[in-house]
């Protein structure tokens, strides 16, 4: 229903922002990884936002790109993961990170971050596998690149796992085509 607001920042009181859209101020909860990213005061901000209808209320929730919003939408869907548990985690972690750690199937990383025990992580890995990390190409800066992506992808549906797929592309130079990339890959790995 709202997608985005437009407009100029009144007040900043974590994790709540105002914002004023033409004379209507809207109140959005934002993760911290946003809200320390936002202007000053009476500058103007774009957010992406999420709305929540309860019966109890109405909400909404505001994020700094539409990625950050992608991932918000997929925690939520995941049982157990209300939009106060799902803006804690991004609270506690950026998307890279919690790709990565979904890419590694890391729950101590996730267990870091307040409400979140051990069965909510190893839940949150088990249904995020395959729609967060190495399969978009986002595992905490060390893809650079969608070639490295195709790359990673690639190894992935060869059979690989990802710690392995991940260990083969690491050392691959900057600017490599997908091909040359899949052949230095299937290199390494042939090695190890």
């Amino acid at each position: 229903m709202i997608g985005r607001l437009s407009g100029v920042l009144l007040e900043k009181n974590p994790p709540q922002v105002l914002v004023d859209c033409q004379g209507v101020g809207y109140e959005v909860d934002v993760p911290m990884g946003t809200f320390y990213n936002l202007p000053h005061t009476g500058e103007k901000v774009v957010l992406f936002t999420h709305y929540v209808v309860r019966e109890d209320a109405h909400l909404l929730f505001g994020f700094g790109s539409a990625s950050e919003r992608a991932v918000f939408r997929q925690l939520i869907k995941i049982t157990g993961v209300g939009a106060r548990t799902a803006l804690s985690i991004l609270s506690g972690m950026s998307v890279a990170e919690l790709s990565q750690a979904v890419t590694l199937q890391e729950a101590g990383r996730l267990v870091k971050v307040p409400g979140i025990g051990k069965k909510t992580a190893e839940r949150l890995l088990l249904e995020l596998k395959g729609k967060l990390g190495a399969d978009i190409g986002v595992v905490g800066g060390t893809v650079q690149d969608d070639a490295q992506a195709d790359v990673l992808n690639a190894l992935l549906a060869l059979g690989y796992s990802d710690k392995e797929a991940l260990a083969a592309i690491k050392n691959m130079p900057a600017g490599t085509g997908v091909s040359e990339g899949i052949k230095l890959a299937l290199k390494s790995l042939s090695k190890a």
